[in-house]
């Protein structure tokens, strides 16, 4: 099906014809609308105009308004102040462009002409580590990202950019070449997860003791590295052993998180190993990279140390070791080449902004990223405890991730508990809502702020019924299914002759706005605008139930019918919002 054109750019087009046709040499000019509280929508771009032309900005706008007659769209326009037009569409459009929405299985989202192909590398756990709370928001950011994008049409391509290489490595490994048994299984069943964590764990700690206290057992660590990166058979194979290991576990924390990780779509360091000699080659040969005391660097007249100096890229140590750039850069190099992008997003920590603003520079010099290809760091901010400060257990441990969702769970069952009687939810629909609305409750918050902001995690917030939470979207989707389940036989139907009260326009217009909505936080890569857009829309419907009967006391059929409409399409456009920031609106709650 066609896309469906909203009633903004609609009227805007109207305008902007107005004008060509007012003030011909302005050519195809801008009316600068936006949604306003005085009328529907409000045209700015006279104002700047009327300056250009050496006009009275008042006196084009009216020349303006007698180019737009009222009609099936527009039901008014007044000009205000210095040249503003307010403007008022029919309650005919509302209703008709939303019965064109609803006709439709995207809601009227139209799907990119021309896609491109994006890499979005995002959830970057590292190998025989716990995951903690700093590694949500790649996670949860980056998944959301993948379905807006993927719902606008862009072939999206996922990549888990997992620490699995390094020196760390020799001294877990040497540790289980003398201790066999330590990853043994004795585990299965649900609990494999926490199971494989703790026993990567336990080697853990213990190694580093030995590695820290035993001068010898820091040697054969350090001839394990080498035989590690010489590619020896027997050490790979115990290297393969860690980072399985670890896949359980992560697999286990991103499955509570509700989100698929496709073992493909996991392509550590290491997947980059082959390459690094290469592009360590070509940097030096373009004259990218240059040599400096003995390692191999990239300057930049911008980037200067505490000193003053120039602070350089370096792609490959004096030691002959490769910096985490030159894993970086070839990682660019096979996603441009091999994979075809067209976008590279990279979903991390704001604090490594230096790092990519270098790596990217590096790249473009060498002509891999370029007019037709270019890379954006998502970068987000920390996650806060409630007192403002980075989150950390009370012992100053950073918290563990999963220890973080199962509270979420266990609130948020409380709540969901508290009100099942009121429904009739099963033991069974209690607990499964209570996943749904602990995780969504995390996602959200995290989500609804703007990425690049730090946030603070506070669940009793986050678990609450009133306020900017997922869960008071949840409850008014989940009203809606109520309210459709106990309409009966009465219809659903769009009737477009009828005279709409206030809050029917106000929720009609801002359901109209879905799809612009979407087109917007994919182009800028900013989530929160669509947590804010399906908010508005869950306030907005409320003040409709509250004002616009639908069932009880019953309004005249026609009137009833309209309304069962507008319950159904906000409910669809709530379904829809909420799956594309991988959250889950159970049917009832």
């Amino acid at each position: 099906m066609a896309s469906v054109h909203s009633l903004a750019s609609t009227v805007n087009q109207r305008v902007a014809d107005a004008l060509s046709a007012a003030l011909p040499e302005a050519g195809a000019a801008d009316p600068l609308l936006r949604r306003s509280d005085r009328a529907d929508f409000q045209a700015n771009g006279i104002l700047a105009l009327a300056k250009k032309a050496k006009a009275n900005p008042r006196e084009l706008a009216t020349t303006v308004v007698a180019e737009l007659p009222a009609g099936d769209v527009i039901k008014e326009i007044e000009v205000s102040g210095p040249g503003f037009l307010n403007i008022t569409v029919t309650d005919r459009a509302i209703i008709d462009t939303l019965a064109a929405r609803a006709a439709d299985a995207r809601l009227g989202v139209p799907v990119a002409e021309r896609p491109g192909t994006t890499v979005i590398d995002y959830a970057q756990p590292n190998v025989a580590k716990e995951m903690h709370v700093g590694h949500l928001r790649s996670a949860v950011i980056g998944a959301a990202m993948v379905e807006i994008l993927e719902f606008t049409g862009e072939k999206v391509v996922r990549r888990h950019h997992i620490g699995d290489w390094g020196t760390q490595f020799g001294m877990l490994i040497q540790y289980l070449t003398e201790h066999p048994h330590e990853l043994d299984h004795q585990h299965g069943g649900p609990e494999e997860g926490e199971a494989a964590m703790s026993s990567l764990n336990r080697l853990y700690k213990a190694s580093r003791v030995l590695f820290d206290s035993d001068e010898d057992f820091k040697a054969r660590s350090r001839d394990r590295v080498v035989a590690l990166q010489a590619g020896d058979p027997e050490t790979l194979a115990l290297w393969q052993r860690f980072v399985d290991e670890s896949k359980i576990y992560f697999y286990s924390v991103f499955d509570k998180l509700d989100m698929e990780i496709n073992d493909p779509d996991v392509v550590g360091e290491s997947g980059y190993n082959a390459m690094l000699e290469e592009t360590c080659q070509i940097l030096e040969d373009t004259g990218v990279a240059v040599r400096s005391d003995g390692a191999l660097c990239v300057f930049f007249d911008d980037v200067k140390g505490p000193d003053g100096k120039p602070s350089p890229l370096i792609v490959k140590k004096s030691n002959g070791g490769y910096g985490y750039a030159a894993t970086d850069l070839s990682a660019i190099r096979d996603r441009v080449t091999n994979l075809g992008a067209s976008t590279l997003v990279y979903v991390v920590d704001a604090r490594q902004s230096l790092h990519f603003k270098m790596v990217f520079e590096t790249a473009r010099r060498a002509g891999w990223l370029n007019e037709d290809v270019h890379a954006v760091q998502l970068a987000f901010g920390t996650v806060l405890g409630k007192d403002g400060k980075p989150f950390k257990t009370r012992e100053g441990e950073t918290v563990r991730l999963v220890d973080l969702l199962d509270e979420a769970v266990d609130r948020a069952t409380a709540v969901v508990r508290s009100k099942a009687d009121k429904v009739g939810l099963t033991e069974q629909e209690i607990v499964g809502n209570g996943r749904y609305v602990g995780i969504g409750a995390v996602k959200y918050a995290d989500l609804s702020t703007s990425a690049s902001r730090d946030y603070k995690f506070d669940l009793d917030q986050m678990v609450s019924l009133n306020g900017d939470t997922s869960v008071y979207l949840q409850y008014a989707y989940a009203r809606i299914q109520s309210i459709l389940r106990n309409a009966g036989d009465r219809k659903l139907a769009a009737h477009p002759e009828l005279e709409l009260a206030p809050a029917e326009r106000a929720l009609g217009l801002h359901l109209d706005q879905f799809a612009e909505t979407l087109a917007e936080v994919a182009a800028a890569y900013e989530p929160h605008k669509l947590t804010a857009y399906l908010y508005q829309l869950a306030s907005l419907y409320t003040t409709f139930y509250d004002q616009c009967p639908v069932i009880k006391p019953e309004p005249a059929p026609d009137v009833a019918e309209n309304r069962l409409f507008l319950c159904d399409l906000t409910a669809r456009t709530l379904h829809q919002g909420m799956a594309l920031l991988g959250i889950r609106t159970p049917e009832r709650l």
